[in-house]
């Protein structure tokens, strides 16, 4: 039986039941779902661009060329043109809802020890904070996660999507916000002891303002916790377009770690901790040879693909394509973990995080 064969039921009615309307808005191209193109760096303005990468939607195959440029003086990593408003509705619907919502929300539901690991980071410098803002927290899981190491704190989320709010019935959180942080900040301001962002600010438009609206929300002495990929891994350079983290195109920003902390001290935080090797997930040649086999085997039936559903024939090269690379996954994978073990100190980290304190005003 092939993996098509058995997904549940219903997919197959709901890619038939989206596609009339995706096809609609792809019949004019994919042009009114890119801005202009920028000719000066969004973090520093510097007009000294180069291109990083060029590539496609390499996981839900959706149209579209996306460019990533680099900033020559502050190393910033940005996609250019940046999706428009339209954009950005369009490439991430059904991605983490939707059609997406059931694989996406059952693999965040199972990395438990991730979100104890980014909770841990906190313990040496707050033991019990009274109230954590989590932006960007999806479902809520690991708010969920972390109440078991501060089962005394009020734990919050916010987020774009419906999930914060699934994730306040279920109990995950005290409270689910929905909406822009930079536009809630004003209501949320000194509200909280500690403001994390796990692998937030990459999807952002802007950035700067996100960590404006950070401060603003947290007390003086508060704590903001930061967790982003690494544009300056070394496997950025060595998978090139495979390498997951550059997630395009939902990916807008990609910050090394020394423009990071210099824009945080310039908003009057104190960093207090830099970790490389903790947050590293140990998924990049994994990641990257599943995103070559899924390259080349026929694709899954979507409603934004040309054409009529895959047959038969189809469904089953697709699946002896993936069998077949089923020994390159497991290679993968056993190489991935032994060279975790010395990621951080090779440069080999995918990812990096920040711990920083608010300043009290007039220090």
């Amino acid at each position: 039986m092939t993996t098509a064969e058995t997904e549940p039921a219903d997919r197959g009615a709901q890619v038939a039941a989206r596609r009339p309307a995706y096809q609609a808005e792809l019949a004019d191209g994919t042009g009114r779902f890119f801005g202009p193109r920028r000719a000066t760096c969004p973090w520093c303005e510097s007009a000294r661009l180069t291109v990083r990468l060029r590539t496609t939607d390499l996981l839900q195959h959706k149209p579209g060329r996306f460019v990533l440029d680099a900033c020559q003086d502050c190393g910033h990593v940005f996609q250019n043109p940046r999706l428009s408003s339209a954009g950005l509705e369009f490439y991430y619907r059904d991605f983490y809802d939707g059609l997406g919502e059931q694989r996406l929300g059952g693999m965040f539901g199972t990395r438990a020890a991730t979100y104890r690991n980014r909770a841990l980071s906190v313990t040496a410098f707050a033991a019990a904070p009274g109230s954590w803002l989590d932006v960007g927290t999806g479902h809520g899981h690991f708010c969920e996660t972390a109440r078991g190491l501060f089962p005394d704190t009020a734990f919050d989320g916010l987020d774009l999507t419906e999930g914060v709010e699934l994730a306040e019935r279920h109990g995950r959180l005290r409270r689910g916000f929905r909406g822009s942080f930079p536009a809630l900040a004003p209501e949320l301001a000194g509200q909280y002891d500690v403001v994390s962002m796990f692998h937030y600010l990459e999807h952002s438009t802007d950035p700067a303002r996100e960590l404006a609206a950070a401060r603003q929300a947290l007390r003086p002495n508060g704590l903001l916790l930061i967790e982003v990929p690494d544009p300056g891994s070394r496997y950025a350079r060595l998978l090139g377009r495979w390498w997951l983290p550059w997630l395009q195109p939902q990916h807008l920003h990609l910050v090394p770690v020394a423009n990071l902390r210099r824009r945080l001290g310039e908003l009057g935080f104190t960093v207090l901790l830099e970790q490389h090797r903790e947050p590293h997930d140990p998924i990049d040649l994994l990641a990257a040879c599943w995103l070559l086999l899924d390259e080349i085997a026929p694709r899954e039936d979507a409603p934004w693909l040309p054409g009529s559903p895959p047959g038969r024939p189809s469904r089953a090269l697709r699946t002896a394509v993936l069998l077949a690379g089923a020994p390159v996954l497991l290679l993968a994978a056993l190489l991935d973990r032994l060279i975790a073990r010395v990621a951080g100190r090779t440069g080999m980290s995918n990812a990096y995080r920040l711990l920083a304190r608010r300043a009290e005003p007039g220090s």
